[in-house]
C-alpha cells in the first residue's frame, strides 16, 4: 500500500495550491480517504475527508469553504483544492486511508507529505 502526495511549494497569501495524491498497489474506490497537516512545533490536524464514492465530505471549520476534497477512484488518486490560502495553513500535508470504506478506525496508510508554505 504506497501514497504519493505531490503539488505542495510556496505560495502568496490568497493565492491557490492543487495537492495530488496517487495511490499503488491498493484500490482507493473501496476506502475513505482523508487529508491531515501538520505545522511546524503543532500536532496533526486533520484537515478534509471523503467517502468512496465521493458523495460525502467534511472540512474543519479552520478550512471550510476554501478547501475542496474529491477524487478519482479512475486514477486511484484524491485531491485537495486549497484557495484563498493563509499563512496559517503553512505546513506539511498528508493523504492517508481509512481502513474501509467509513470515517472509523484508525488510519492505516500515509502518503509522504508535501510542504505547503503560505508567505509573501
Amino acid at each position: 500500500v504506497q501514497l504519493q502526495a505531490s503539488g505542495g511549494g510556496l505560495v502568496q497569501p490568497g493565492g491557490s495550491l492543487r495537492l495530488s495524491c496517487v495511490a499503488s498497489e491498493f484500490e482507493v474506490s473501496a476506502y475513505a480517504m482523508t487529508w491531515v497537516r501538520q505545522a511546524p512545533g503543532k500536532e496533526r490536524e486533520w484537515v478534509s475527508r471523503i467517502s468512496p464514492g465521493g458523495w460525502v465530505t467534511r472540512y474543519a471549520d479552520s478550512v471550510k469553504g476554501r478547501f475542496t476534497i474529491s477524487r478519482d477512484n479512475a486514477r486511484n488518486t484524491l485531491y485537495l483544492q486549497m484557495n484563498n490560502l493563509k499563512p496559517e495553513d503553512t505546513a506539511v500535508y498528508y493523504c492517508a486511508k481509512y481502513p474501509a470504506g467509513n470515517f472509523e478506525g484508525t488510519l492505516d496508510a500515509w502518503g509522504q507529505g508535501t510542504q505547503v508554505t503560505v508567505s509573501s
